[in-house]
C-alpha cells in the first residue's frame, strides 16, 4: 500500500479543509439545476443543452463532474478514517452501506410518482397502476451510476496503491476503446466507428437491452428510447475511470506541502488530460452517452483545472465571500439532487395548469406569466431556471445556516 494514509493524517491532523472543493461541488449542483430545469423544455440556449451525440457543450460536463468530484472525497474520506485507526471490516461495510441507500434512492426516484398520472382514470385501481409503475421501472439511472462508481471506487482505496490504480485506469480507458472498436455489435457485425454511429445500434445499446429488457416481465430501460439508456451496463465502467481520476486527485490534493505546488501540479495535469481527450477525439468521438475514454479525460482534465483554479483563488488567495451561495448548494448533494428530481417531476408534469387554453406544467406557466412578456423567449427560459435556483439557494441557505447536512 502507498504512503496516501500519511498525506492524509496530515491533513487530518491539522484540520485542514480546502473550502475550493465544496465550491466546485457547489458550483457543479448549481449547474445541474439550471440545465436540467428551464422554463421552456424545447427553447434555450445551446450550452444548457446535452450533445445530441458526438460532441460535448458545458452540460455534459456536470455528470462526470460529479463523479470526479465522487472519487476525491471518496479518497480524502476512506485515508482520513483509515488513518485515525479504522479496520478493513469497518470501511468495508461504510462503501456497502452508502453505495446500497444511494443506489436505492435512485431506485424510488425512477418509482415516483408511484403511478402514471397521465394515464391514470378517476376511478383507477391505485396498487394496480403503482404495480404497473414499478414493473416498467427504470433501473439504471443518474445515482445508480453513482452508487456503482462509488463501489468501485472504495474497493479501489482500500485495495489498490496509487501506482496500481493508474495501470488500471489505463486498462479501463484501453481496454473500453477496443471494446467499442473491435468487438462486432451483434445483428449488425459493425465495428470501428460504424459501431458507435447510431445511438439505438451500439454494443452498449445491444447489451442494455439483452440486461434490462426483459419481455413479459417489463422493460426496464430508459423509457424515452426504450431501447438504449444513458447510464447503461458497458458505459458505466469507463465512468469508474472518471472516479479513478478524482481518487488520483484527491491523493495528491492531500499531500502535506505547500498549497501553491498543489495547484500548479492539478492544473498541469488537468491541461495534459484535456490536451490528450481532445488528440484522442480524432479517433474516439468525445461523446457522454457512451462516456469514450476521451470524454473521460477531458472532463475530469477540465474539471482538474476548474478545482486548480479554485483552490488558487479561495485556499491561496483566501477570496472567499463570493463563494458563499456555492458553499449552500455543496453541502447536500444528494438531498440536493433527490428534492430537485421530485420537484421538476411535479412542475413539468403532475402540477397542469390551463394557460391560453391548454393544460400546461406550472414551469410553463409561471415562464409565460412572470418572463416572457418582458423577455425574449430563451432568455425567458433561463429566467425562470435562475428562478429554481434561487428558491433552492433560500431552502439550502436555511439548512446551511443551522448546520444541517443530511448525509447518506
Amino acid at each position: 500500500m502507498d504512503d496516501a494514509a500519511g498525506a492524509i493524517k496530515s491533513i487530518v491532523g491539522h484540520r485542514e479543509r480546502l473550502v475550493s472543493l465544496d465550491v466546485f461541488r457547489g458550483i457543479t449542483l448549481a449547474g445541474m439545476l439550471i440545465v436540467n430545469n428551464p422554463g421552456y423544455g424545447d427553447i434555450t440556449y445551446w450550452p444548457l443543452e446535452h450533445a445530441e451525440w458526438h460532441g460535448w457543450t458545458p452540460t455534459d460536463l456536470v455528470f462526470p463532474f460529479f463523479l470526479f468530484i465522487v472519487g476525491i472525497t471518496t479518497h480524502i474520506s476512506l485515508e482520513g478514517r483509515r488513518a485515525r485507526g479504522d479496520g478493513a471490516a469497518a470501511l468495508r461495510h461504510q462503501v456497502w452501506r452508502r453505495a446500497g441507500l444511494i443506489f436505492l434512492i435512485g431506485a424510488v426516484l425512477n418509482w415516483f410518482p408511484f403511478y402514471s398520472i397521465t394515464r391514470a382514470p378517476p376511478d383507477a385501481d391505485l396498487l394496480s397502476l403503482m404495480g404497473d409503475r414499478l414493473f416498467h421501472l427504470r433501473i439504471p439511472g443518474v445515482l445508480q451510476r453513482i452508487a456503482l462508481c462509488y463501489l468501485a471506487g472504495g474497493f479501489i482505496v482500500l485495495s489498490f496503491g496509487w501506482r496500481a490504480q493508474v495501470v488500471l485506469l489505463a486498462a479501463i480507458l484501453l481496454g473500453y476503446w477496443a471494446i467499442l472498436m473491435l468487438v462486432p455489435v451483434p445483428g449488425t457485425g459493425a465495428t470501428g466507428l460504424a459501431a458507435i454511429a447510431d445511438p439505438t445500434a451500439t454494443l452498449g445499446a445491444w447489451i442494455d437491452r439483452g440486461l434490462l429488457d426483459w419481455g413479459d416481465a417489463g422493460n426496464h430501460l430508459w423509457r424515452v428510447t426504450k431501447v438504449r439508456d444513458p447510464e447503461g451496463v458497458l458505459s458505466t465502467l469507463p465512468a469508474i475511470g472518471t472516479v479513478i481520476l478524482g481518487l488520483l486527485a484527491g491523493r495528491w490534493i492531500g499531500q502535506s506541502m505547500p498549497v501553491k505546488h498543489r495547484v500548479l501540479v492539478l492544473l498541469s495535469a488537468g491541461i495534459a488530460c484535456v490536451a490528450i481527450g481532445l488528440a484522442w477525439d480524432l479517433v474516439l468521438p468525445i461523446n457522454k452517452n457512451l462516456w469514450t475514454s476521451s470524454y473521460v479525460l477531458l472532463s475530469a482534465g477540465l474539471g482538474a483545472m476548474l478545482l486548480a483554479m479554485l483552490m488558487a483563488v479561495t485556499d491561496v488567495l483566501g477570496w472567499r465571500r463570493w463563494a458563499e451561495p456555492f458553499l449552500v448548494f455543496g453541502v447536500n448533494p444528494i438531498f440536493t439532487y433527490a428534492l430537485s428530481y421530485v420537484t421538476a417531476v411535479v412542475i413539468y408534469a403532475w402540477w397542469k395548469v390551463p394557460d391560453n387554453g391548454q393544460s400546461v406544467g406550472v414551469e410553463r406557466w409561471f415562464t409565460d406569466v412572470a418572463f416572457a412578456p418582458w423577455l425574449p423567449p430563451k432568455m425567458a427560459s433561463l429566467g425562470f431556471s435562475v428562478f429554481y435556483v434561487f428558491c433552492f439557494y433560500v431552502l439550502l441557505r436555511a439548512f446551511y445556516k443551522r448546520g444541517v447536512i443530511l448525509k447518506v
